[in-house]
């Protein structure tokens, strides 16, 4: 998947080059809070960043939300086809494949190549989601930006990341009510923005853990 002389670059290489070589940071974990996680923070987050622009889109992937978080609650297994399922409700259509050409993003500034190896690749990525060596913060954070540098959607693939970090954090019970400082920009190549969203990520879930704890005991 690498780009030779005369060809574009593949920003997706460049994420797969410093993916295994990220200095993932570490982080000591919140004091658990009883009761179910608080999800208000990604329906808020949908709510200011789409509800402006088409109410029915803003329904579909508020449903999407809702599916994500009925299969965190089941525990289910992260795979492309459960991400599939819910972007099928987030584009309104009744299929969504793996996409078939390369993919652009950031006006054009990033190239996701596509090989025959590219789907395996990402199903592999998506496999580590869980991974036990890896804080939670960390392995959220490498997880959600597989989705934005593979792209594997035609169309919505902002949406499936984030849709995605809700599953991850609610199937571990891990609550997150403010979403909106995740929202910045992530580049391909930057191992060290990719520790960087780890570590804001680690803070999040620490503050919102606080929140809620002294929230149940007041």
């Amino acid at each position: 998947m690498t780009s030779g002389p005369g060809q574009p670059k593949d920003n997706l290489a460049d994420w797969l080059l410093i993916r295994p070589e990220i200095s993932w940071p570490s982080w000591r974990g919140a004091s658990p809070a009883s009761g179910p996680p608080a999800r208000d923070g990604f329906r808020n987050f949908f709510m200011a960043t789409r509800g402006g622009r088409d109410s029915e889109e803003t329904a579909r992937v508020l449903t999407a939300l809702n599916l994500a978080f009925a299969d965190a609650e089941q525990c289910r297994t992260l795979t492309f086809a459960l991400m599939a399922k819910w972007q099928r409700t987030v584009l309104g259509r009744d299929l969504v494949d793996f996409r078939t050409m390369p993919a652009f993003a950031k006006g054009r500034r990033e190239r996701y190549g596509l090989a025959p190896d590219t789907q395996a690749r990402f199903e592999r990525c998506l496999s580590e989601s869980a991974q036990p060596n890896l804080p939670l913060p960390s392995h959220a954070a490498r997880t959600h930006l597989d989705i934005l540098f593979f792209h594997p959607f035609e169309d919505g693939n902002a949406r499936a990341a984030m849709l995605t970090l809700a599953f991850i954090l609610a199937r571990e019970g891990v609550p997150l009510d403010q979403v909106h400082p995740l929202q910045t920009t992530r580049w391909a190549d930057d191992a060290e923005g990719a520790a960087d969203l780890a570590v804001l990520l680690g803070i999040l879930i620490t503050a919102a853990e606080s929140r809620l704890s002294h929230r149940r005991l007041s």
